[in-house]
């Protein structure tokens, strides 16, 4: 099946795993997301010193493993440039993944998920293929096709050490059976070059993340006399309709941040098209971004209200019912059960108005 623009409703994609309800990028909050209804499991995807793909949002691990215990690790405490920020902990690049399966997940953001720290100190740190096996037999039991959506983190920088993360994703991939436009993976990256080079390499669906701000990295390091305009653009220029054309050459799916569909004012609420209107104001990127052949996936979707515009305090199945009404093709949520049951609504069956 196709996947470009489908009469269908929005894929789920599980926020690195059902992150609201379990300690994110384990194979517990990807096993719940499953169970919870989630289309599609998000690894972010970082690389250990032997080469070895594992998933955790930053390589940095202080905050979501307890290295920081272990005394045997303390000596490898540093500072590093990451992306152009200096960043002080532990690295996994740094770490064998024998090392890395010393340790244990622990919840990210405990001041808002006291509920998820039971699980501090229990669960490990997975790899790549330990999640694409847990996605097979979940596959099976339940007779539904789950897909993968992994994020290349930091592709630049890991390509400078001589850990790049394409070559052992795609080799994962293709070993587990994975290959070609409509097979269930989407390849994600806040990155521009990896993905173009990608593009050469694989028939798998590539997604170009936009932030609401900035530029990609690997746009800031262009270095080439010839690159100049390349170092001058930013997110906002991809997200363009001529941006978004260019992304199309490479990429199958944007990945963009909320507020680049409806944007806040100042005082977080939803910007109005009229003071005296109640309507809120999308912008034309999902209609831009269809014209172009391109999806649109939306990030990131959770239910506490500290994530929540001022409009859906308490009410996070009415920020979904919104973004699903723009014609959106796809959410990351942190609670998969949520994005499940607005999907259900008769509206959204059909997916796009």
């Amino acid at each position: 099946m196709n996947k470009i623009l489908q009469n269908t409703p929005p894929i789920i994609i599980a926020h690195r795993g059902a992150s609201g309800y379990r300690p994110e990028h384990t194979l517990a909050a990807y096993e719940l997301a499953i169970a919870l209804g989630a289309d599609y499991i998000e690894p972010d995807l970082v690389s250990t010193k032997d080469g070895v793909l594992i998933a955790r949002h930053e390589n940095e691990i202080s905050e979501t493993t307890d290295v920081a215990s272990h005394a045997e690790f303390a000596y490898r405490q540093t500072t590093k440039i990451i992306d152009g920020e200096s960043k002080t902990g532990w690295f996994t690049e740094d770490f064998t993944l024998t090392e890395i399966k010393t340790l244990r997940a622990k919840e990210r953001i405990p001041q808002l998920r006291s509920q998820n720290t039971t699980y501090d100190g229990l669960l490990e740190i997975p790899t790549l293929q330990e999640i694409i096996d847990l996605v097979k037999v979940k596959s099976a039991e339940i007779n539904r096709a789950i897909g993968i959506y992994p994020e290349t983190k930091h592709p630049t920088y890991f390509q400078s050490i001589g850990l790049a993360l394409e070559a052992p994703l795609l080799a994962t991939l293709t070993a587990n059976g994975y290959q070609g436009a409509n097979a269930p993976v989407f390849i994600q990256s806040f990155e521009v070059s990896n993905l173009q080079d990608l593009s050469t390499k694989t028939d798998l669906p590539l997604v170009q993340l936009l932030n609401d701000s900035g530029k990609p990295y690997d746009f800031v390091v262009s270095g080439c006399v010839g690159e100049a305009r390349r170092r001058h653009r930013t997110y906002a220029d991809l997200a363009t309709a001529s941006g978004l054309e260019e992304i199309a050459k490479y990429a199958q799916a944007v990945g963009v941040h909320k507020n680049l569909l409806v944007p806040r004012d100042s005082n977080g609420k939803l910007r109005r098209r009229k003071a005296a209107c109640r309507q809120t104001s999308p912008t034309s990127l999902v209609t831009d971004a269809h014209a172009a052949g391109l999806l649109v996936h939306v990030w990131t979707f959770r239910n506490e209200d500290c994530f929540l515009p001022l409009d859906f305090q308490g009410n996070p199945q009415g920020e979904y019912e919104l973004f699903f009404s723009l014609g959106i093709d796809g959410v990351f949520s942190d609670y998969p059960d949520t994005a499940f049951a607005v999907t259900e609504n008769p509206r959204f069956k059909l997916g796009s108005p």
